[in-house]
């Protein structure tokens, strides 16, 4: 074979270098969020290629909240990359607020409702609207038409897909009124407008409950006021995905009331419930529903540390889970590997002074 010149072999060399970044990188993808950091210290090429499928993962952000022991309502919103580890700022948002309803809809981040403070009384329950394009960092939050629903709080929102409206729709259900009272309503919300249009309601009035769409179409919703065990799930009487005839149907209860508790489905469709609070305080304990014929709950195991009014995400195998909860002076995020069936704490806390609770949160 004749000798390769010096282009020859500098080119060959960057084509295979390449293409060991992109195995690599297909490794981590198979070895989900927390084996793919494991790879990072394998080699420089497996950092490349894990590094590589870590930056296609979505963000979780958080937004807004209650800082703990009296020092308020935030307006800050903070953004967990996950090919970092590192929390970085984003726009703040146009309304000071807490206990609110958070999602992303069409790649844009949408906050409504919960608590804020006026120039005359704290507290108030507002029924304003706020977005931010596209997640962009170098965006503004701007105010959208109110909810026609009325003002409301400790209500959660999930995204409904669809391609019809003009900014896109979701539901938001249960939640706390300008009485204070729980709520067992359901809405369906145009984001463009806030018209909020009934759908059948909850079973059981909830506000600060953890509500999720499994993978076949239907929504779970568990927890909430008064540390509920109780559980119910919308769907069509069959268990598919149709949208004939939906009702809302109780399912077995939680092992442990949980108020303020979160949740969301695991990568095996099995549907996670995270720390809350009850008689005894707040919790760190877990458990997984497999909603089936056979519906039955099974602990996980504990955080590091009890929660309430925290937030959670599902991603690439694993569970993060960050703020919450008063029992602790640092503000802890950690992380549940399916795979090794174990919580880890990640080395970056979320940025601020006193504990965060009462948040919206989202992936995008």
């Amino acid at each position: 074979m004749a000798p390769i010149d010096g282009s020859e072999a500098t080119i060959w060399t960057i084509q295979h270098v390449l293409a060991l970044v992109e195995i690599w990188a297909l490794v981590a993808e198979h070895s989900g969020f927390v084996g793919a950091w494991r790879l990072t210290g394998v080699c420089r090429t497996a950092r490349a290629g894990a590094k590589e499928w870590l930056g296609t993962l979505p963000s979780l952000v958080v937004a807004g909240g209650f800082e703990a022991w009296g020092q308020g309502p935030m307006s800050e919103v903070w953004r967990l990359d996950l090919a970092t580890l590192q929390w970085g700022p984003m726009p703040t948002l146009f309304t000071t607020r807490y206990s609110h309803a958070c999602c992303t809809v069409r790649g844009a981040l949408v906050v409504l409702g919960g608590y804020i403070d006026d120039e005359e009384e704290e507290d108030v329950i507002t029924s304003s609207v706020e977005t931010l394009s596209g997640g962009a960092g170098d965006g503004v939050f701007t105010s959208l038409p109110p909810l026609s629903c009325g003002g409301i709080a400790g209500a959660a929102a999930i995204v409904v897909e669809e391609s019809t409206s003009a900014a896109g729709q979701m539901l938001l259900l249960g939640g706390r009124d300008e009485q204070g009272v729980a709520l067992s309503t359901v809405h369906l919300v145009d984001v463009a407008t806030g018209v909020c249009t009934p759908q059948p309601t909850l079973l059981h009035g909830r506000s600060l409950l953890s509500a999720v769409r499994l993978p076949d179409g239907r929504i779970i919703c568990a927890g909430g006021s008064l540390a509920q065990t109780l559980v119910e799930v919308w769907g069509s009487p069959g268990g598919g995905a149709s949208n004939a005839a939906w009702t809302w149907t109780q399912l077995p209860d939680m092992s442990v009331g949980r108020g303020g508790c979160c949740g969301c489905v695991m990568s095996d469709g099995r549907f996670a419930v995270l720390g809350g609070r009850n008689d005894s305080g707040d919790t760190s304990s877990c458990e997984a529903l497999l909603v089936g014929v056979d519906a039955h709950w099974h602990p996980l195991p504990p955080m590091h540390h009890a929660r309430s009014d925290c937030t959670c995400a599902a991603v690439a195998g694993c569970i993060l889970v960050a703020g919450g909860g008063t029992a602790f002076t640092e503000v802890f995020t950690e992380v549940y590997d399916e795979a090794l069936d174990r919580w880890i704490r990640l080395p970056f806390d979320l940025p601020v002074d006193l504990p965060l609770e009462l948040m919206g949160s989202a992936l995008m």
